[in-house]
């Protein structure tokens, strides 16, 4: 039985996007029904292997039901077995697969599988985040890029790149592919928790949008926004998002 959490999600968000590729090579379903079915099927192995792995743990998953006894638990484990489910089924690469564990509130270990790309990201050991470029670059939505990640990116003159999912978009800040993703739009516990572990580990900020903590395994698994980002940036980024906050 694997005994470290990061290794363990590590090896269950690999093994999931694997299954997540195989579905789709098999080319059965397209659109919607292939997102349904890459939903449901990685979902039941990440379940199965922590059933195994850690059999008395709780699950919060966005594919299941939710047992809200585990709000008086100190660890639960947060996943996503699809994150970017449209991407998935479009066919694209920018699509992610979540496995956390949040304790005391706090994302403490987690693992980001980006199967299209091959990679998996970790919380341990940690990802090196390499320097900084003389420009920031900010990911933002395909579709509906939040207003204050767009007057942010005005402010700091940065260059906007669309991305699809939520892991995906944290991902390439870790990999420095991105330095910022300001998200205001909401997002659930699932979409994040993953990613932050992995970004905190990697020395980066992560925070609401106004700075203060993310915490997770609340009663409600809303969280209405996130920055992740290099900690220069945050310090420059925090001012600006609480000018636009006043302007309001």
């Amino acid at each position: 039985m694997v005994t470290d959490d990061a290794l363990l999600a590590t090896a269950i968000a690999a093994e999931a996007g694997k299954l997540l590729l195989a579905i789709r090579a098999e080319g059965r379903e397209t659109g919607k029904a292939l997102g349904d079915r890459g939903d449901r099927e990685a979902n039941a192995l990440i379940l199965d292997r922590l059933r195994t792995a850690r059999p008395d743990a709780f699950v919060l998953s966005e594919e299941s039901a939710d047992d809200k006894l585990r709000c008086a638990a100190a660890q639960t484990w947060i996943v996503d077995p699809l994150d970017g489910t449209r991407e998935y089924a479009e066919g694209r690469d920018d699509w992610a697969v979540h496995v956390a564990l949040a304790v005391g509130g706090r994302a403490e270990a987690g693992a980001v599988a980006l199967p299209s790309l091959g990679v998996t990201l970790s919380s341990s050991p940690a990802p090196v985040v390499p320097p900084a470029p003389t420009r920031p670059r900010m990911v933002v939505s395909r579709t509906r890029p939040a207003p204050q990640a767009l007057a942010v990116a005005e402010a700091i003159d940065a260059e906007l790149i669309p991305m699809g999912s939520a892991g995906a978009k944290a991902m390439a800040v870790v990999l420095g592919q991105a330095d910022i993703y300001l998200h205001a739009g909401g997002q659930y516990e699932w979409d994040s928790c993953a990613p932050v572990a992995v970004a905190l580990a990697a020395g980066l900020h992560a925070s609401r949008i106004d700075g203060s903590p993310l915490y997770y395994n609340c009663l409600d698994t809303w969280l209405p926004d996130l920055l992740i980002c290099r900690r220069d940036d945050a310090a420059r980024i925090l001012p600006i998002i609480a000018g636009l906050a006043g302007d309001r």
